[in-house]
């Protein structure tokens, strides 16, 4: 661990949004009243669809947008009249903002040198800042002669060359195709065991968030639909819309109607015993039903329309219920297209939720 290690984890801190709020007008609320805590030294990903905040959050915390109420706190210090300088934060933007016409050295000092630093010091930690990223053979190059992945370390590099202790990363990895997306991917979470700083990272994409995050906080329409690890949030969704966000194929959600002693489908099948009355939704994930009775559990029947075989497994899509479910199977399992399925539900791996509100019913089934 050297000297640059050692400072951004020492300065790492945490962040806390008090009643936190931002609104461009009485009927464009983007973010209702928020309150969350971010822990030093946590890789905290933000995850959401198009136009819930998760961005607008960023940058309230980063300072490049005012809040409209409420307090953020970093460090257990008032931040949100500071300017961004002073916040003690670093940005990685989803375009890296590079200097097209400065070399990868001048880049990554630039802000060191307009903050006074001398230039033994500059040459110093950048030359330690290009050799943890793999950037000391590059550093009298373009931007424009670097590939995309070196151009997104040439940013990073920026950002920690100041010693921050809160990195905010808005979607970097958004313009890499897919091979250097994973990549990336390995490379952050390996920087961040290194270097522990407080990182906030925004995406849309579930598999940056359950690959790269301590916790994930989750947003729809600018609220916390659920804040946990990425564990707990597969395996035990708050809401119908996590269970249904997380997931590839996401969790299957039936419509389900109690009459005290069990649920059924809307074509009249008995999904499970529980002991409710009236309408309710029941989540299974697509790797926990069982086809052709291969396990315990309330067996309903279905029709197979049609499967996608993807190598390692085959997803099938099958009519149930009045609705279509998605199973995953392994790979070569052979089932004709328009056969009748019989499926398990195993109890244990059921989810009940709530139908008005669609948060979830723990405890009614087994404990998973």
């Amino acid at each position: 661990m050297n000297a640059i290690d050692m400072a951004i984890r020492a300065a790492a801190a945490n962040i806390t949004l008090n009643d936190v709020t931002k609104a461009y007008d009485t009927e464009t609320v983007v973010i209702p009243p928020m309150d969350v805590e971010l822990r030093a030294g946590e890789f905290t990903v933000v995850l959401g669809p198009s136009g819930c905040g998760k961005s607008t959050l960023l940058q309230m915390i980063a300072g490049l947008e005012r809040v409209s109420g409420g307090k953020i706190l970093i460090g257990g210090r008032e931040v949100q009249n500071l300017e961004p300088k002073h916040r003690g934060c670093a940005m990685v933007f989803q375009n890296y903002a590079l200097y097209p016409h400065m070399s990868v050295f001048d880049n990554i000092a630039y802000s060191l040198k307009v903050s006074g630093m001398a230039k033994a010091e500059r040459i110093e930690r950048v030359g330690a800042v290009a050799k943890m990223l793999g950037l000391a053979d590059y550093l009298s190059r373009k931007p424009g002669q670097l590939s995309g992945g070196q151009r997104q370390r040439v940013a990073i590099g920026r950002a920690i060359v100041r010693e921050p202790g809160v990195l905010l990363f808005d979607e970097p990895l958004s313009n890499l195709d897919a091979q250097l997306r994973h990549d990336m991917r390995v490379e952050l979470a390996e920087l961040h065991r290194r270097i522990g700083a407080t990182t906030v990272f925004v995406t849309h994409d579930q598999v940056e968030a359950m690959t790269l995050a301590d916790r994930i906080l989750i947003l729809n329409k600018g609220r916390i639909e659920q804040f946990d690890t990425p564990k707990a949030i597969y395996h035990r969704p708050a809401s119908v819309f996590v269970a249904k966000f997380i997931g590839a194929p996401p969790m299957n959600i039936l419509p389900v109607t109690g009459d005290g002693r069990v649920l059924r489908l809307a074509d009249g099948q008995v999904a499970a015993e529980a002991p409710l009355t009236g309408a309710y939704q029941l989540g299974i994930r697509p790797e926990d039903i069982l086809v052709s009775g291969q396990a315990e559990g309330r067996a309903v029947t279905s029709t197979l329309r049609f499967r996608e075989d993807l190598g390692s497994h085959a997803i099938l899509a099958a009519e149930l219920g009045g609705s279509v479910v998605r199973i995953a199977t392994p790979f070569g399992v052979d089932i004709p297209d328009h056969s009748q399925l019989s499926l398990n539900l195993p109890p244990a791996r059921l989810h009940l939720f709530d139908a008005e509100s669609g948060r979830a019913m723990p405890g009614v089934f087994s404990a998973h």
